[in-house]
């Protein structure tokens, strides 16, 4: 019953342990407005994280394993937002607006600076394609996999494992996490490529067979030379 006594290390459980050969890795939120410093609703620690995705990105790319990008984008007029934000936008806060620079990747993380996310695609469901095994799709709540094609692309790709970065842990991230783990994923988290991460969050994950990773490890497992 959730004892840590009885959880098995997850490079050492037969049915939790991370798979390269089968990874794609995900970015949850890598935008200018949750991460500049001059943000509007910028979150502490992601500028600092924007290194350690971008060598995992990298690596990925590197052995030309799926990469998907999950963002937000918030309608002006607040219909597609979490209730907790919805009186927020709805009073006129520009953040992750449609079409709006604010809403665009960090462009450290992007493989091309000057594509540019297609807002009215994302928002129908599509995932929008940036370069080869490197899609974009839109989320409107917590989880990367709530009401999205997220769950059936991964499946068409024959993906067993998700390796998680991005902002912020205590939201997006760990409800992508834990959706991921009720689907029988195998879960790696790049420790210092996700903002928000503290030690209960560690200790929790621990506690559903996360396999935790630094940045300067990925592309080693993945088998690339960098």
């Amino acid at each position: 019953m959730g004892s840590p006594d009885l959880v098995l290390d997850p490079m050492q459980d037969p049915y939790a342990t991370p798979e390269p050969s089968s990874s794609a890795l995900i970015t949850i939120d890598m935008q200018n407005d949750f991460t500049l410093e001059d943000a509007p609703a910028r979150i502490l620690g992601t500028l600092e994280v924007v290194p350690a995705i971008k060598r995992t990105i990298l690596a990925f790319r590197a052995a030309r394993r799926p990469i998907i990008h999950v963002v937000r984008l918030y309608k002006a007029d607040g219909s597609n937002v979490d209730i907790c934000r919805r009186a927020l936008i709805e009073s006129g806060a520009m953040i992750a607006r449609p079409d709006s620079s604010g809403a665009e990747l960090v462009a450290d993380l992007k493989s091309n600076v000057s594509t540019k996310l297609d807002a009215p695609r994302l928002l129908a469901g599509e995932f929008q394609n940036l370069a080869l095994e490197e899609w974009v799709l839109y989320k409107s709540r917590w989880s990367a996999f709530h009401e999205t094609a997220l769950d059936n692309k991964l499946r068409e790709l024959g993906i067993t494992t998700i390796v998680m970065t991005g902002c912020n842990f205590p939201n997006c991230p760990r409800s992508t996490i834990y959706d991921a783990s009720n689907r029988d994923y195998r879960i790696g988290v790049v420790t210092d490529a996700m903002s928000g991460l503290y030690d209960k969050g560690l200790q929790e994950l621990s506690g559903i067979s996360v396999k935790t990773f630094g940045s300067d490890q990925i592309a080693s497992w993945l088998g690339t030379n960098m």
